[in-house]
């Protein structure tokens, strides 16, 4: 029950999520955003609650596959959220663009076991090994799901565990917002721009090693509502709870240095720097190229087109799928 006033406020466009660019509740456009881990292997799909992200971040993880992590600016009524998986230290870097809480369960300890026991993340993490802190509440099991798909969170237990951790619920004074948002591309944005309605982040073959090939991912763009229509895994992504298909105003290519960490196939990614690697950034049926830099744990990645102006998004959701720049040969858009 919102009151007229304030009703009239949000119609205004005082209030606009830092995320999306939509109108929202004063409250909400202030609130820090929630950082959820959502499985994205076969078995574990479809996903619930994804459809109510503002963003999604998809990058490759162990096994060549590719993990998610949602980011919700309004968590007050989640029904259900998953299935939750683990933790990877450069998952984490990104939500901290955003000043978000982060949950997760399960990590690969020895890479980002520091990170999370550290003050610098504020995390709701499940009670396994190597966790200092772990949230009692957020998470349950769905019996419906067999182990490890089963682990789900929703916001009244999520919520528990906010308030017992006492963590603080508002954007930091010194925020910065990540995105700017606009009706149409700058004529900047333009100079360089091609078409491009059909998006395959990691080619339009199954058998690369790049993350995004095992899982088929493609997104098709929409004249008719300037949506990009997420498909994996040989047909539509769908959220469980909706059954729709997910859409996306903006579809974004972040490429980042990445290495092998290890025997298990662990891997890492350069989520910070001045090297002014590879931005895509696919809006309004029109691919924008640029580059990106990031100077701090505190500070977004900045998105500028090739005259360093600043890459405008159309007001909605956004998908980010950070490429492995050493396999950027295998991008197709077209």
């Amino acid at each position: 029950g919102k009151d007229a006033a304030e009703t009239e406020e949000i119609v205004d466009g005082d209030s606009v999520s830092v995320l999306t660019g939509l109108p929202i509740s004063e409250e909400i456009s202030k609130s820090r955003p929630l950082a959820v881990m959502l499985n994205n292997i076969e078995a574990g799909c479809p996903q619930s609650g994804i459809a109510d992200a503002a963003i999604v971040y998809e990058a490759p993880v162990e096994g060549r596959i590719t993990r998610l992590m949602a980011l919700y600016d309004d968590y007050r009524n989640l029904e259900k959220v998953g299935s939750i998986r683990s933790s990877r230290d450069y998952f984490v870097y990104f939500a901290m663009e955003y000043d978000a809480i982060y949950a997760h369960f399960g990590q690969a300890t020895p890479y980002v076991g520091d990170l999370l026991n550290s003050d610098k993340v504020d995390n709701i993490s499940g009670a396994v090994a190597g966790i200092k802190r772990p949230a009692t509440n957020t998470f349950y099991d769905e019996q419906s799901r067999k182990a490890p798909h089963q682990k789900y969170l929703n916001s009244e237990r999520l919520w528990k565990d906010i308030e017992k951790f006492d963590y603080r619920t508002e954007l930091k004074e010194d925020y910065i917002a990540k995105f700017q948002f606009g009706s149409e591309l700058t004529e900047s944005n333009l100079e360089y721009a091609e078409d491009a309605s059909v998006i395959y982040p990691g080619g339009k073959t199954a058998d690369k090693t790049n993350g995004f090939s095992y899982v088929k991912a493609r997104f098709e763009y929409n004249k008719e509502d300037g949506l990009y229509y997420r498909y994996q895994y040989g047909g539509e992504h769908i959220d469980e709870l909706t059954g729709e298909q997910l859409a996306y105003s903006n579809v974004i290519f972040q490429y980042c240095h990445g290495e092998v960490r290890d025997a298990h196939d662990y891997l890492a990614f350069g989520c910070h720097g001045d090297e002014k690697r590879m931005v895509r950034v696919f809006t309004e049926g029109k691919m924008v190229p640029g580059v990106w830099t990031r100077m701090s744990d505190d500070t977004p990645a900045a998105y500028v087109d090739y005259n360093g102006d600043p890459i405008v998004l159309s007001p909605g959701k956004t998908w980010i799928c950070i490429i492995w720049d050493e396999y950027r040969d295998d991008v197709v858009y077209e």
